[in-house]
């Protein structure tokens, strides 16, 4: 009689600062790659972590979403305890819940939420998290510039060249600028995103901001669909993967 298949999933939260992103990969340190590693241990069987989204390196989670399969019957309570005891203090698993087998993480989800962090001072406690800039911004550009990213557009612009995906259309929900003190947040959701396009978009607006690039110049750049075209990416250590909805 074979053994009762189970699909676990995970709410992780993680600091991207020492690995090469989400994803296992041949050189170096991935969150994946950790977190498989120690399940393999708890259970005694090789497992595959899916995660909702493919964090680059130097990217952050306050949310991602995982899940994985297993075929031992441990306690919820003993793999997420014997995950936070043995990974390392820059990944941490908030939650954890059995759920449907046909449930995935990736596939599943309907919504994908990431914030982009800005300084505006020299910053010492956020310096891992934030790009500080020194920049003169003007921020009725950067809020216009945000406001016309919502509703379905073609992102291809803002996609890294080699990405491989049949299409570049992306359905963005929430777009917005926030400002708190000497800090500047952008937030965005959508339904799907591509490969670099958040920081592609926050470099290019902070172009816009900062008189680099005209807005009717940052509009021709959907259209153009040429990863050129747009500005250079903003650093990985800004971007926080905040949550997913399904």
């Amino acid at each position: 009689m074979s053994e009762k298949m189970r699909n676990i999933k995970l709410i992780v939260e993680y600091e991207g600062t020492n690995y090469v992103g989400w994803q296992r990969q041949q050189n170096g340190k991935s969150i994946q790659g950790e977190i498989e590693s120690v399940l393999n241990r708890i259970l005694r069987e090789e497992v595959n972590v899916i995660g909702a989204g493919r964090t680059d390196a130097g990217v952050h989670a306050r949310g991602q979403t995982a899940n994985f399969r297993t075929s031992i019957d441990r306690s919820l309570d003993e793999i997420r305890n014997g995950l936070n005891g043995l990974l390392p203090d820059d990944i941490v698993i908030h939650e954890i819940e059995e759920v449907p087998l046909e449930f995935h993480a990736r596939y599943n989800a309907k919504e994908r939420h990431y914030s982009y962090l800005i300084s505006r001072e020299p910053t010492a406690l956020f310096r891992n998290y934030s790009w500080q800039l020194n920049y003169k911004l003007d921020l009725s550009l950067l809020e216009k510039s945000a406001d016309g990213l919502r509703g379905e557009h073609d992102f291809e612009s803002f996609c890294k060249a080699n990405s491989e995906v049949d299409h570049h259309r992306c359905n963005v929900i929430e777009s917005a600028w926030v400002s708190d003190g000497s800090f500047l947040r952008f937030n965005i959701a959508a339904d799907r995103f591509l490969h670099g396009m958040v920081r592609a978009l926050v470099g290019t607006m902070i172009d816009v901001a900062r008189g680099y690039m005209s807005f009717e110049a940052y509009l021709d750049i959907f259209g153009k669909k040429n990863r050129s075209e747009a500005g250079t990416a903003a650093p990985a250590k800004g971007l926080t993967l905040e949550k997913i909805i399904y």
